[in-house]
């Protein structure tokens, strides 16, 4: 008999939403879905090659057995029922989604996902001064309050269970215990933040209004569009809406118990924003008065639903005109089973199809302060890239709903598609100056991440033989390596030249619709301005070098090369500039000059600087 081959898939049980859906009649079937996981040897824990659950309650000193998904009852029945009570369960459940979440994540990035590193230049086993991180750790019972969130100082998911209010709110029972650990939305959230923090570090400072909201907005669309991919809780909506998927829902909430359950009368999040009754239109002013991260970043999550929505209806226009006669007006009455299984499938595919083009964006997103008119243009940017022909409109719906909520990019002619694409060289960069950068196939994930590295500190050399760049490219690269330069930047002890750092570099390989290749090579480089709020100071600083006390803030720029592996050529510059004195002033004004007492400054302080998402969380 030959030898057998492990199975492609792990099948788990899960609850779709959360378990306030399993006590609502309407909504209860549905709820326990099963999810496809990639088959891997598990210890138990589960304990795999990308995350450990360690079930441990520090509030009651407790410490839970660990579920063991290679027994043969639990391969038999994929894994314990879904249940409030069993913590076996809880522990199977965030394995089962973290693992959905990072198949996702590898899907579209055409890579493996890595987890931040730590420094560790003391260690002797460490590699080059860096801890490898093999696995994220997730707690599913960590603390006893209203809140979960990622830590990147411990690299873990800390999962938190409380008691709901005692009013009667929702399908939940007042006073009754509610488990974060149990809902879909917030353990695909947080595993969107730790793998978006293991891309772009930077990402964790606030250098704008956008900065934080945008790490929080991320992490909803993310949980938001993987609903999609339960079949069965899409055609219960469906056949409930009757197709029409811009109405409020459960596909539209974002983690609906624990929303109720801390007192509000929905979910705790929509990605459904309100519109003006008589324009029909979301309110595209809004955002210039809004600063708080969870609410900007709503603003966000709405534009990239309302362009799945609109995608989806363009879609199925030709389904429901067969039933109506107009392909824009749902039907007002219920629909047959085969066509809610047609809009099921078109809603699967859409929903698919927009969180791809989120997560492939990451690669074509500048290294240090993002904003939301950056991720505009690196949607369609890495789309554009991949599939030349747009034949459903997808990055017309993209730009149309950021601009209907106002959410413009700087630095660009128009909002046509054409003129959103980020800048490319204008010089043939095709020269031999990759050599010696490795791109070898790595199989295991820690042999890609100490590639990574070896490859960053060759293409830092690269980078410093001025022979390789020509100085209009290193300009474009937003990075200052000349003399004249303002005398904040950074620079070598030994030369006193300006330096940087080449914050990471990734390989990527991904397969276009029509099966195209598209290799790539995705570099960071980075460099750091001493900042004050006193702008009098920061001058005389930046021509002379001297300042009458510290600097109050970190200032960065630097870039993000998209390079072709194909032609060897650069084929996209993503730069903030580090010599900017606009973009100086306004990250200034955002730490220093608010009004009230200043949100980037409350953000700085020492606590939420090394838990961020703690602060966040606990205050949004």
């Amino acid at each position: 008999m030959p030898p057998l081959s492990p199975p492609a898939f792990r099948r788990l049980q899960v609850y779709a939403f959360d378990p306030s859906a399993s006590t609502d009649l309407r909504t209860a079937t549905m709820n326990a879905a099963v999810v496809k996981v990639p088959w891997e040897n598990l210890a138990p824990g589960p304990v795999g090659e990308y995350v450990e659950v360690i079930d441990v309650d520090p509030a009651s000193d407790a410490f839970y057995e660990p579920v063991d998904l290679n027994s043969p009852e639990l391969l038999a029945q994929d894994g314990f029922p879904p249940s409030e009570g069993n913590p076996l369960f809880h522990q199977q459940m965030v394995y089962a989604i973290s693992m959905t979440t990072i198949r996702n994540f590898e899907r579209a990035l055409g890579r493996r996902v890595l987890w931040a590193h730590r420094w560790a230049r003391s260690d002797p086993a460490a590699y080059k001064g860096r801890e490898y991180i093999p696995r994220l750790r997730i707690h599913p019972h960590a603390l006893r309050e209203a809140n979960a969130y990622y830590s990147p100082k411990k690299r873990a998911l800390l999962m938190g269970y409380f008691r709901a209010t005692g009013d009667n709110i929702g399908t939940s029972l007042p006073g009754g215990t509610i488990f974060s650990c149990l809902s879909h939305d917030i353990i695909a959230h947080e595993m969107s933040h730790a793998i978006l923090d293991g891309m772009h570090r930077m990402y964790l400072e606030p250098s704008n209004p956008d900065s934080l909201a945008f790490h929080e907005a991320f992490a909803d669309v993310v949980a938001l569009l993987q609903h999609f991919t339960m079949p069965e809780a899409v055609m219960n909506q469906i056949s409930k809406l009757r197709g029409d998927l811009s109405q409020r829902s459960l596909l539209s909430n974002l983690a609906t118990q624990f929303g109720q359950a801390t007192g509000n009368y929905g979910a705790l999040r929509d990605g459904i924003d309100k519109v003006d009754p008589a324009t029909g239109l979301p309110d595209a002013g809004a955002i210039l008065d809004i600063s708080e991260p969870h609410a900007r970043g709503a603003i966000l999550v709405a534009a990239v639903f309302d362009a799945f929505v609109t995608i989806y209806r363009s879609r199925v226009a030709d389904l429901i005109r067969m039933v109506t006669g107009d392909g824009s007006r749902f039907p007002e009455h219920d629909l047959h089973p085969d066509l809610v299984n047609r809009l099921t499938t078109e809603a699967n595919k859409t929903a698919g199809h927009v969180l791809r083009m989120c997560i492939r964006a990451l690669d074509y997103l500048p290294p240090v302060d993002i904003t939301f008119g950056d991720f505009l243009r690196a949607i369609v940017t890495a789309d554009a890239d991949l599939v030349a022909d747009d034949n459903h409109g997808y990055r017309i719906a993209i730009v149309e709903a950021f601009r209907r909520r106002g959410i413009y990019p700087r630095d660009c002619r128009s909002l046509a598609v054409d003129s959103l694409l980020w800048q490319q060289p204008d010089e043939d960069a095709n020269i031999n100056w990759l050599d010696g950068i490795d791109l070898t196939y790595m199989e295991s994930r820690e042999a890609v991440w100490r590639q990574a590295i070896d490859n960053a500190a060759t293409f830092y050399g690269l980078l410093r033989d001025r022979s390789r760049f020509s100085s209009d490219t290193l300009r474009k690269m937003g990075l200052s390596l000349r003399d004249g330069a303002p005398k904040t930047i950074r620079r070598s002890r030994s030369s006193g030249e300006p330096v940087f750092d080449v914050q990471s570099m990734r390989t990527t390989r991904r397969i276009g619709p029509n099966g195209e290749d598209l290799p790539q090579l995705v570099v960071e480089i980075t460099q750091e301005r001493r900042g004050f709020s006193d702008r009098a100071l920061q001058d005389q600083a930046d021509s002379d070098g001297r300042a009458s006390r510290g600097s109050d803030f970190v200032f960065r720029g630097g870039c993000t090369l998209v390079i072709d592996l194909h032609s060897r050529s650069i084929r996209y510059i993503v730069g903030k500039d580090i010599e900017s004195a606009s973009r100086l002033d306004a990250q200034r004004r955002f730490l220093f000059e608010r009004d009230s007492e200043s949100l980037g400054s409350t953000y700085f302080a020492l606590g939420s600087r090394e838990e961020p998402f703690a602060f966040l969380h606990r205050n949004g």
